[in-house]
């Protein structure tokens, strides 16, 4: 069976307390958080971090406390920062880079979200490209438009990002790319033929999450991504426990097409990082 790497994005910019008691803002919850989202089956964790009234934060010492712990009680866990934009400077969204995370978010151009224009100029794509490609950094390209997948092309042709970067289709979000099946075969088919060597997955916002995740996993993906970020919610009428919780049905679902949760080690091969991240 074909292993699969379970991501989890713990917090995200957007969900408060108020939404769901489980979203862990501070750094000791976003590290007990992990721990138990990884002993339930993640081997990769998407972070964004909060300031103390849990609005979205670039503090390179937040990220960094994060990192540490996350390191130190989740051995071999793929740490990946967000550099996205949502409620943050632009000019700071790079400036944990160099705290070298095994992965990073990537955003090659600019979308409609919600309420706001969720703006990459391709200047800043170019310099958080650059600073990633100097740290060793692996990008995961967040889709939210077909062109974003030739954006991606434009930076491995132009020397910043290596021909074998990760791939995530971020599908359900209004205004944005919707959630619809056949879109998943249209993305997948461009991604093939343009970055021929990267690996993929697919994200559903919200109520979304569970169909998407079904829609990667029959197509063959590398992982799946799960977490508090996307949906704090296990049905529409009950909040999710934790991102444990998520991940644990993540894991039933994997099993369910046949597959099985991809180990450290195993998710760290996948992806073509460094088995040992020391």
């Amino acid at each position: 069976m074909n292993p699969v790497v379970i991501a989890v994005a713990i917090t995200g910019s957007v969900p408060r307390k108020k939404d769901n008691p489980a979203v862990p803002t501070t750094p000791s919850e976003q590290i007990e958080s992990t721990h138990q989202a990884f002993e339930a089956g993640a081997t990769l964790v998407h972070i964004h971090v909060r300031n103390d009234d849990e609005t979205p934060s670039s503090d390179p010492a937040r990220f960094a406390a994060v990192q540490e712990g996350v390191a130190k009680h989740c051995p071999g866990m793929i740490i990946q920062f967000s550099t996205g934009g949502r409620g943050r400077d632009q000019a700071a969204r790079g400036s944990s880079l160099y705290l070298k995370p095994d992965m990073a978010s990537l955003s090659t151009g600019s979308v409609n979200f919600p309420t706001i224009i969720y703006e990459n100029h391709p200047t800043l794509v170019e310099d958080l490209a650059t600073k990633m490609r100097d740290n060793g950094i692996l990008p995961e390209i967040e889709i939210f438009d077909l062109s974003h997948i030739h954006g991606a092309r434009r930076l491995v042709d132009a020397g910043l990002m290596n021909d074998r970067p990760h791939v995530q289709f971020v599908m359900g979000v209004k205004n944005a790319m919707p959630a619809e099946e056949h879109l998943v075969d249209t993305l997948l088919a461009e991604t093939k033929r343009v970055l021929p060597n990267a690996t993929w997955t697919a994200a559903g916002i919200g109520r979304n999450q569970a169909v998407v995740m079904d829609w990667a996993l029959a197509r063959g993906a590398d992982a799946v991504r799960t977490g508090l970020e996307d949906n704090i919610r296990v049905t529409k009428d009950r909040l999710a426990a934790s991102n444990a919780e998520l991940v644990t049905l993540a894991a039933e679902r994997i099993t369910r097409h046949g597959r099985r949760v991809a180990n450290a080690t195993e998710a760290r091969q996948l992806l073509g990082l460094r088995s040992n991240p020391a």
